[in-house]
């Protein structure tokens, strides 16, 4: 998947994006960069540790937006020193491309922005593999457009991740028939907690259904999908951005062991 450090490719294992949803400080980042290389070390699972440098997209103007770009990217690069693993982050404008290029070996384009070309091609532009959300207003059809945005910016490394379809105004839905769709297109993740949130809550506070986790999850895998994108955090009651869909960190081990184990089976047919 020309990423750098990444290990365990020679596994049949889904790969794995993972960690907190914002970088909230250096300490946070390490802890749960050093649990999660941990079980996915046992469980030979490819691993690029998640975390968002800033979040530009935000319900209420006092919402948690971050730490400062340049110190929540060092953290990122910290963490892939420390473990000797990539890293990836999402990029909101295409100024933001080349900065978090010289941190991270991922760039991530947010669904709500997935059309934006200008932002695609920065990305691209960077040499970095480029993690394509699908749009919540997108079909999974639709998604060749951008894939060929990457790839005539003179990048072929690009994934489609899947997080949900919009399901009325306050829930989200993921159609399963997309996957195999996406994936003549480009390795194809799934993103199973952000498929779970609940949006345009009157609180201004996005909620979400992390009780499904393990649903959605172990569907994702049955249908072959390449990838698996959790957020996780050791405290997700006072994470201070996207607490309502994520995994308790005591619960990622227990969880993957038995996606492993559904994918060894699947591997079988």
């Amino acid at each position: 998947m020309a990423i750098p450090k990444l290990k365990h490719t020679d596994s049949d294992n889904f790969f794995l994006l993972c960690g907190p949803c914002a970088i909230e400080g250096e300490d946070m980042a390490l802890r749960i960069a050093e649990r999660v290389v941990s079980i996915t070390d046992k469980l030979k699972i490819p691993y690029v540790f998640k975390g968002s440098f800033k979040k530009a997209n935000r319900s209420r103007i006092d919402s948690f937006t971050g730490i400062g770009n340049e110190k929540a990217l060092k953290i990122l690069e910290k963490v892939s020193q420390t473990f000797d693993i990539p890293t990836i982050t999402d990029i909101h404008e295409a100024s933001d491309a080349a900065m978090a290029a010289a941190y991270v070996d991922v760039l991530q384009i947010p669904a709500f922005l997935v059309r934006q070309t200008d932002l695609v091609v920065a990305a691209a532009k960077t040499g970095k593999v480029v993690n394509l959300k699908k749009g919540q207003f997108m079909s999974p059809e639709a998604m060749k457009h951008a894939v060929q945005k990457v790839k005539d910016a003179g990048n072929e490394n690009a994934w489609i991740t899947d997080r949900g379809t919009m399901f009325g105004y306050q829930d989200m839905i993921v159609d399963f028939r997309g996957i195999p769709t996406m994936r003549q297109m480009a390795p194809t993740v799934l993103d199973v907690t952000h498929s779970l949130q609940q949006p345009n809550q009157s609180a201004g506070v996005t909620g979400g259904r992390p009780e499904m986790i393990e649903t959605i999850a172990r569907a994702g895998v049955v249908n072959h999908v390449d990838g698996l994108f959790i957020e996780t955090h050791f405290d997700p009651a006072n994470a201070k951005s996207d607490g309502a869909n994520m995994l308790h960190l005591d619960k990622l081990e227990g969880l993957l062991e038995r996606l492993v184990a559904v994918r060894k089976v699947i591997n079988t047919f």
